[in-house]
This record gives structure tokens, sequence and C-alpha cells, in this order.
């Protein structure tokens, strides 16, 4: 069944099952407007911790906190009806221990309605995310580039590459194994991504990976080219709001110091009198 023909949101279990399938669409959202656009277009929206560069002004994703991440959730879960919402674990709230992972899992889906949640990282995760699991809270993957550890990796480099990819292959087998439903690769060679998509058993979400992967998503602002700060190879603009924006900030300007806005149109007069009987 199509994204658009769909009458209710997907589960993480039928995420799984296109494994191999039709391809699975996501995009990022923040708020209830762009949830609304995406609803039943996208098979599940992402409330990402890019949300803190792309929203909030900050240099990394390494700021953003739970009040945050809750907050655009509670946003986004307004705008959706047929798509599955997953919300992403900020830096902090999972790596310490299983349990610390559990309460904060536990405390997004409570508070914000999502289907499930995703957290960075492949072996070293892999006991959190069968933790996760087996107490209820279905989750998403995410390895390759993994933008909370770019102090660790030096920065947005592609991941997998040389020697590096046999480390990259096992932590796709580690989190399919630990109980993931599904696996973002970010900023892996298109080779690896097809081999990773070939031998996993659950579907690969690419951004920066291969055309071959079971699903692709993008950041939402990238791709309508409303954030501009910085563009990855990987992103396409299907559209330039940004421009379109700026161009109509500055003609009202322009409109406001020629005194050409407001218009007659646009004000207000008395009232009419009201008639006598």
């Amino acid at each position: 069944m199509s994204a658009t023909a769909r009458k209710t949101a997907p589960m993480p279990d039928d995420i799984r099952a296109r494994k191999g399938g039709a391809p699975i669409v996501s995009l990022t959202a923040y708020t209830t407007p762009m949830a609304q656009l995406m609803d039943g277009v996208c098979d599940f929206v992402l409330v990402g911790d890019s949300v803190g560069m792309v929203l909030h002004g900050l240099p990394s994703t390494l700021g953003v906190t739970m009040e945050m991440m809750i907050m655009h959730g509670r946003a986004v879960a307004r705008g959706l009806k047929t798509s599955m919402m997953v919300v992403d674990m900020p830096f902090g709230s999972y790596e310490e221990s299983p349990q610390q992972a559990f309460r904060n899992a536990a405390r997004i889906m409570s508070e914000t309605g999502a289907g499930a949640v995703k957290l960075e990282g492949g072996v070293a995760m892999a006991e959190t995310i069968a933790f996760l699991v087996k107490r209820g809270v279905p989750v998403m993957a995410h390895i390759g580039l993994t933008p909370q550890s770019i102090n660790t990796l030096g920065g947005y480099k592609v991941q997998g590459r040389g020697d590096a990819a046999d480390a990259l292959m096992a932590d796709a087998d580690a989190v399919a194994q630990a109980g993931a439903f599904a696996v973002v690769l970010e900023k892996v060679p298109a080779a690896l991504a097809d081999r990773i998509t070939e031998e996993v058993p659950i579907p690969t979400i690419g951004i920066g990976a291969s055309a071959n992967c079971d699903g692709q998503i993008l950041v939402v602002d990238d791709m309508l080219g409303l954030f501009t700060a910085f563009k990855a190879k990987f992103v396409k603009r299907y559209a330039h709001l940004g421009d379109d924006a700026k161009a109509a900030v500055a003609a009202y300007a322009e409109e406001v110091q020629a005194r050409a806005f407001p218009g007659p149109e646009h004000v207000f007069g008395e009232a009419a009198p009201e008639k006598k009987e």
C-alpha cells in the first residue's frame, strides 16, 4: 500500500517489513505546519536533533536537550495522522547506561507519542538497543557519520572507507541483532552501503549513502533551501525557499518604507451604523 493510500500510521514492524520492498520515504520535521505537509507522504517523520542547528542556531547537535526534543516532538505529533513519528535521543541522554537510556526513551515516548526513538552508535550501543527493545521501546539505529560524535570522528567525514569498512559492517550487524527495526546509514560509501543493505535483515535508511538503500531521509530545511549555512554533497535542493523568503522580506520592507503597505484593503474603516426599524 502506498503512503498516500494509508489510513493509519505505520508501526515499527511495518517499517521493518518493508525490507527489500517499496522504498521508504522520510524527512525531518520540527514544527506542526511542516509535519502537516509531510503527513501521508512520508512513511515516517524524524524529529531530528538537527533542530539544534537548523532552528536554534547551535554550532552542532551536542547542545540539544531532552526538553528541546520533547517540545518539538509534541509540535510534530500535532501535525501527523498517517505517518509514524520517530524522535532522536539527544547527546548525553543514553550513552551512560542502558538504564539511563530507558528512562529517557520512556519519557520521550510518553510525552510526545512517538512511535520509536533513534540513537547513534553501532557495536558500542548494541547492549543498550537490546535493553530498550526488550522493554517495549522500538529503536531505529544510526551508524556511519554520527553527528553527536564529531569531536572523536574528526568532523563531518565520510565513514567506512578502506580498512574501516569491516568495522562499519560489524556495527550494522550488531544493531540488527540487538533488535533495531531499521538503521540510518549516514555518509557511507555507496558500495559499502549496498553491501550493508544486502546483508543486514533490517531496512537501511540512507543519507549520503546509496540509492539502493531501503529508504532515504534528508533534513527538510536543507532540501527546501531554508537552511543554507552549509550544503553537504548528498543534499539535493528541491526548492529555494530561503531565497524566496529573503526577497519577500525585502519587498515588504520597501513597501513599508514607501508607505505603500498597508493599503486600503488591509485596514479597517468605521463600522456601518445600525439601521433603525
